[in-house]
């Protein structure tokens, strides 16, 4: 979070509108990909989508007005240009294209009258650090186009919808560019659930551990992973806003037919909302039972020392109480006295242990009250 403030001084100064990237520094190139459904032949016949690579923004033009379903997508937001170029061709609001280059937007939904700018965020696990990383997705949605940006390359949770998209041409092509938004979105939500079943995963085992043995690296542990639910909360609970606005509907770029998809998407988004809500409560639940279990193992052992302390005492009172060197001491000349003593040390000792077992400080079953 304090990087993402460092990373915002740069902008510092500079008008609204401005298209400068704000986010960490990136070496890859800039791909853009292209998807197009042609409309159905008049005889309704559905034509294949066509899959392309384009070597850079200019090459969508022929696209900007094209019938049918056309989206767009590029991974890469470290080439301003890119943006620029394509918000000339398609019109797109200045500060909208500052918000898709600057990666610390927090999910959010814009009306733009022809067009709805939507941002999210795209989550990551890594179960080796058990961290989540995440990966900002700016989607805009005009009128036969979907146009989506994605801060990094290498992959994404959209490779099914792609397969969907390619094979079935004709329903995606139907219900238009909408519902191929919804799809996208719906993708990303569902690869919440997978973050966060990973992350119960390692929550269950910590709390093995803390029932068994616990030890300071499981409280570091639990912070981390107090922290990362903080982190998921905090782009899940504004994604839940934007998906309430959406299924009301009131936009002409939505149509009735996915209104009923997307709040089921709502429900989803409410679900994992639920559960990181959960989370957060059985790692602070965890806390108090790690500080519970240390408390429990610092009161075994002051009651073991308290137990040898006591044990200790009338032996040491016995010890220097025969300790002194008074002439007139009858035990003193006694031919057994030394181990008279040591068999009422050992009485003794013997005594306060049967006490202890009796009350049950021994660690022992407590004997009924009635023996």
């Amino acid at each position: 979070m304090f990087e993402s403030l460092h990373r915002r001084i740069r902008k510092k100064g500079l008008p609204p509108g401005t298209v400068t990237y704000v986010g960490p520094e990136q070496s890859s190139a800039v791909s853009i990909e292209l998807i197009h459904i042609p409309e159905p032949t008049e005889a309704g016949e559905v034509c294949e989508a066509r899959q392309l690579r384009l070597p850079d923004a200019g090459a969508c033009a022929p696209y900007v007005s094209a019938p049918g379903l056309t989206w767009i997508n590029v991974d890469g937001l470290h080439e301003p240009g890119t943006v620029a170029r394509l918000g000339e061709l398609f019109s797109l609001h200045p500060l909208v294209q500052e918000d898709i280059v600057h990666t610390g937007q927090r999910p959010k939904l814009d009306e733009l009258g022809d067009a709805l700018f939507v941002v999210l965020k795209m989550l990551r696990y890594d179960e080796a650090s058990r961290t989540v990383s995440d990966e900002q997705v700016s989607m805009v949605l005009k009128q036969n186009v979907l146009i989506t940006f994605q801060e990094k390359g290498g992959g994404d949770v959209f490779g099914e919808v792609r397969k969907r998209l390619v094979s079935g041409a004709g329903k995606f092509g139907r219900r238009g560019p909408d519902y191929l938004r919804y799809a996208l979105v719906d993708a990303v939500v569902d690869n919440y659930f997978v973050v966060l079943e990973r992350m119960g995963e390692d929550i269950e085992e910590v709390e093995e551990a803390l029932l068994t043995a616990p030890t300071p690296q499981e409280l570091e542990t639990i912070h981390g992973l107090r922290r990362e639910a903080l982190f998921l909360r905090r782009f899940i609970w504004p994604l839940r806003e934007v998906l309430a606005r959406l299924e009301k509907g009131g936009s002409p770029l939505i149509q009735d037919s996915t209104i009923l998809y997307l709040r089921d998407l709502y429900d989803h988004t409410i679900q994992v909302m639920d559960t990181v809500e959960t989370f957060r409560d059985m790692l602070s639940g965890m806390v108090e039972l790690y500080l519970s279990n240390v408390s429990l193992k610092l009161n075994e052992i002051m009651k073991v020392l308290t137990m040898i302390s006591t044990i200790f005492i009338p032996l040491s009172f016995l010890a220097s109480l025969y300790g002194m060197n008074f002439e007139h001491m009858p035990e003193l000349k006694t031919q057994y006295g030394y181990f008279v003593v040591l068999g009422v040390m050992a009485c003794t000792v013997g005594g306060m242990l049967y006490f202890f077992r009796r009350k049950g400080w021994l660690g022992g079953p407590k004997p009924p009250a009635d023996e």
